[in-house]
């Protein structure tokens, strides 16, 4: 007679079976109102089947032609402003400040007296040097009128024009004297801000005050070795300056220094520009960029389109028919976030600009409506 646990088993498989055998049934029987085709493709579409998955919706991406533009070969530097005249008035000789003619800072024309100096001696020396010159005027007149009727001989009258002419070269140098008195402008331009005042005693050589033309400005600036074949006098640069932000001014070149820095392996130019409006000034530090040549039909496309590779390779997705095609490029200059295309792209191509990271070679592409971008997971 079979034990207890012996039918527990048995019936377990019994009811086991019976379960399996009602759940395969359940499964195959259609619900009612519900065809059998439809329970099939309802099976279908739960179940993830392969049907669809093997194509891929169309990345969304942004796009851009390769334009052509004309392009500037140029080098960029940094460099001084410095006056185009520039001199520290000194006098010549020791004296006491008499009178100062100008206000700080002002313009000033060249010959204006700036500076006089206590002039009295040098005054009272021209008078003396003028009454000998009448003196001595007087004596060869007499002389000669002498020797015209042989009163007296050729000898006195050599004597007499000697001393004229020393009288006169007496009030030459008596008015030089008294001419290095008052300090010049040399040449128009503006003065500085003085440091002396009248009644100061000052000796030769003292500094009295600074003069500056800035109606021209010169601009000094270094540059590699390498560009000295292509620089010349006559070409034309832009600089800007962090004084008047956002703007940019036209200088020319006027000179290269024939001799090359040998430390620094570096040539100095010198480039001139107009300042009429004086909003410029000297010792201002400048940006320089000396445009080189001009080149035409040049491929450009935005710096963004470009995806860096190992390799030091860079490529673009060039767009066609609907679908991507990856390209490799040769890139040249850089310019307000464009970069010249020197091989790989013709201009008109179609270009991804947005939207690379979901990319590969021969994927389909949707392009971006406007105001539309391209998501970036």
């Amino acid at each position: 007679m079979p034990s207890s646990r012996t039918l527990i088993t048995l019936f377990s498989l019994v009811g086991l079976a019976a379960l399996g055998g009602y759940a395969w049934h359940v499964n195959r029987t259609p619900a009612p109102g519900q065809p059998v085709a439809a329970q099939v493709k309802t099976a279908g579409a739960g179940g993830g089947g392969g049907g669809g998955a093997g194509q891929a919706a169309p990345v969304v991406v942004e796009t851009q032609a390769v334009s052509v533009r004309v392009l500037d070969d140029d080098v960029s530097a940094v460099g001084s402003l410095v006056s185009n005249e520039s001199v520290v008035l000194r006098p010549e000789v020791s004296g006491r400040i008499e009178a100062i003619h100008f206000r700080d800072g002002e313009p000033v024309r060249r010959g204006e007296v700036l500076v006089e100096l206590d002039a009295a001696v040098q005054r009272a020396e021209l008078q003396q040097a003028r009454a000998n010159l009448t003196l001595a005027e007087a004596d060869f007149s007499r002389t000669q009128d002498l020797f015209g009727r042989k009163f007296v001989s050729r000898s006195s009258l050599d004597d007499a024009r000697a001393k004229l002419e020393v009288a006169r070269a007496g009030v030459a140098l008596a008015q030089a004297r008294l001419a290095r008195m008052q300090i010049r402008a040399p040449f128009d331009g503006v003065v500085g801000i003085r440091s002396v005042s009248p009644g100061d005693f000052v000796k030769d050589g003292d500094v009295l005050i600074n003069l500056e033309d800035i109606a021209t400005l010169k601009l000094d600036f270094r540059l590699p070795e390498l560009y000295l074949d292509r620089v010349r006098s006559g070409q034309t640069l832009e600089l800007s300056s962090d004084v008047l932000p956002g703007e940019r001014f036209a200088a020319t070149v006027e000179a290269i220094d024939p001799l090359v820095d040998a430390e620094g392996r570096a040539v100095r130019l010198r480039a001139s520009l107009p300042n009429p409006d004086m909003r410029l000034r000297p010792g201002v530090f400048v940006r320089v960029r000396l445009i080189l040549a001009e080149r035409g039909e040049v491929a450009m496309v935005p710096e963004a389109a470009l995806v860096p590779a190992p390799g030091d390779v860079q490529f673009v997705y060039r767009v066609a028919d609907g679908k991507v095609q990856r390209v490799n490029v040769r890139t040249g200059q850089r310019r307000d976030a464009m970069v010249e295309i020197v091989d790989g792209l013709q201009p008109g191509m179609v270009v991804v600009t947005a939207g690379q990271l979901k990319l590969r070679d021969g994927a389909e592409v949707k392009v971006a409506a406007a105001g539309m971008a391209p998501r970036a997971d």
